[in-house]
């Protein structure tokens, strides 16, 4: 019996399905939470609120000036992967409205000015290392670690500043009035002052207030408000 010969010609497509259009890329979402705590201790978190609430009353009247705080920032458009969580920060040259969710920084035009690490030994190696090189690349002029339990850092207080070559400087805190200080770019006068880290306005020659400050100052006047009351009655 003779076989069937093969032929070498390829087979022709009976289908007449159209091809299938090209799917159009999904778009890249930037989650506003990595899942981890705020803060490592209630210590750290008081640290990072009072240092961030007071700046935030203090550039209020700002439109061009940004305050955030523990905010995921992303860096690389496309990259989810590609993100960083500063405990504080502040951009100028950005509008202050709308409120942000996440910080995209192609769309912002730049990172930040100024960043504030709160740091402990166990964020010892991220902080110095991992976290200051990208700050360094992403052109952060003043980046500040501040250790409120004295762990590692002696003084508590460590800063750089972005030098004309494009790298970090470490900070020489001047001693004034039994604290150690520097005039940063914000327009304040960081004050680290035993184990407290303050805000000094030099120009009103006061401090910035904390929430908890600001809570007492205005029981302390309704008190003398009251007092005086008390006695003008009692005349």
């Amino acid at each position: 019996m003779r076989q069937a010969q093969r032929s070498s010609a390829p087979l022709r497509r009976t289908s007449t399905a159209s091809p299938r259009a090209p799917q159009s890329a999904r778009p890249i979402h930037y989650p506003e939470s990595d899942g981890k705590p705020m803060s490592e201790t209630p210590v750290h978190w008081h640290a990072m609120v009072d240092f961030a609430s007071p700046l935030h009353g203090f550039l209020k009247d700002r439109p061009d000036a940004y305050v955030g705080s523990n905010m995921l920032m992303y860096y690389e458009e496309g990259d989810n992967r590609r993100r960083v969580s500063p405990d504080v920060f502040v951009t100028f040259g950005v509008p202050k409205l709308p409120e942000r969710r996440v910080w995209l920084v192609w769309e912002e035009g730049k990172a930040a000015d100024f960043v504030l690490e709160v740091t402990s030994r166990s964020t010892r190696k991220e902080d110095e290392a991992g976290k200051k090189a990208l700050y360094e690349r992403l052109e952060v002029r003043e980046c500040w670690q501040f250790d409120p339990m004295g762990e590692y850092l002696n003084p508590r207080l460590r800063g750089y500043v972005l030098g004309a070559d494009g790298k970090y400087h470490e900070v020489a805190l001047e001693e004034r009035d039994g604290a150690l200080c520097h005039d940063s770019l914000l327009g304040v006068t960081l004050r680290l002052e035993g184990e407290r880290l303050r805000l000094f306005d030099p120009k009103r020659g006061e401090y910035l207030l904390t929430h908890a400050e600001e809570r007492q100052a205005r029981q302390a006047a309704e008190a003398r408000l009251v007092e005086l009351e008390r006695r003008l009655l009692g005349e």
